[in-house]
């Protein structure tokens, strides 16, 4: 009953896993900047893609809010962390938000965002992180500017998240919200052909693919998003409940159910942990569905052996440097670098407050 309810659903939305179509596997294998590269430098800011495209990412992995005005920005966090962000001063006088660390995204607005200083703090589990004192949250617009005066060709692939809280919905705007303002800069990009949107919340995969049927979709998922503590249908499955899919275990499970919403890449947890999803008989199921399988946030190169010969497609890294230098020592073909001296031009004429 459940099932045929979530199928009702889906059909409703315009979703059919009769209309997915495997994605070629490229010829380089996909290393991905995590956050750009956040063991390199602080995540989620032009220094960090910078540092990406020196490094020879073939994607840049980012994350979007979207702020109370309505603009979509590069950041992890639902709110401003102390340990991440400082205050400077406010946005204006008198300004009662002030100051606005602690604050959510969706509460604050650009210009209110625009005054803290996310450069200058070395996250603890990241001694080689470089700072970069003073740094500004960018927008998604300004990301894309940077690296267009780096690449310009347009070689640079992008795999952009939707940080929208299923099981907290009032941290974040709506998925309808995420989805019209991210899909809006996406379609006026140059990347737009080399953009993956990505989510935990399956409900906004399900929601752009309807919107744009070309946009390729990646479904995130980790032990704690796939299964509620009670049993009860997790909020970020879009609806589905993993139970009414077939399967011996719940990697097989989910794979089944990420080819379902239509996604294209199923991309899981690859922590060396009891609860890690990424397993042999999940690439199997994904790739015998015609999906690519991109595992998170593997740093240890003993999980990357493993994964690289259970046949992943490509491997999500804080250290895209390292990560590449292994997969050029496999035999496998990497993406090329960009220039240094570009790189570091651009960015000095592109991060500024």
């Amino acid at each position: 009953m459940l099932l045929s309810c979530a199928v009702s659903w889906l059909l409703t939305i315009g979703v059919s896993a009769a209309s997915q179509q495997p994605l070629a596997r490229p010829s380089a294998f996909d290393v991905q900047g995590h956050r750009g590269g956040r063991g390199n430098a602080v995540e989620n800011t032009l220094p960090s893609f910078a540092w990406g495209l020196i490094d020879g990412a073939t994607t840049l992995e980012l994350d979007n809010g979207i702020t109370k005005d309505g603009v979509v920005v590069v950041w992890h966090d639902e709110e401003i962390v102390a340990s991440k962000c400082q205050d400077t001063v406010p946005a204006f006088s008198d300004d009662s938000a002030f100051p606005y660390v602690g604050k959510f995204i969706a509460n604050l607005t650009l210009a209110q965002l625009k005054t803290l200083d996310c450069g200058s703090q070395r996250q603890s589990n990241f001694p080689l992180q470089l700072t970069y004192s003073g740094t500004r949250i960018s927008t998604l617009q300004e990301v894309f500017d940077f690296v267009e005066c780096v690449d310009s060709e347009h070689l640079i692939k992008w795999n952009i998240e939707s940080k929208i809280d299923a099981a907290f919905p009032d941290r974040t705007v709506g998925v309808n919200v995420f989805v019209q303002k991210q899909h809006a800069i996406f379609a006026a990009s140059p990347y737009k052909n080399s953009i993956t949107y990505q989510s935990f919340d399956w409900r906004s995969l399900i929601a752009m693919k309807k919107l744009d049927p070309t946009i390729i979709t990646s479904a995130l998922v980790q032990y704690d998003t796939a299964l509620m503590p009670d049993n009860t249908i997790s909020p970020w499955l879009g609806g589905l409940n993993l139970q009414n899919f077939s399967g011996s275990s719940l990697s097989v499970k989910l794979a089944n159910a990420a080819h379902y919403i239509n996604a294209s890449i199923l991309s899981p947890d690859a922590y060396d942990s009891p609860n890690s999803l990424t397993t042999k008989e999940m690439v199997d199921q994904a790739h015998y569905l015609g999906m690519l399988i991109k595992p998170w946030t593997v740093n240890s190169l003993d999980m990357a052996d493993n994964l690289l010969q259970w046949g992943v497609d490509g491997i999500i890294t804080d250290y895209p440097n390292i990560i590449r230098r292994w997969v050029q020592q496999q035999g496998r073909q990497v993406a090329p670098k960009f220039p240094k001296r570009r790189v570091l031009a651009c960015l000095e004429q592109h991060n500024r407050w």
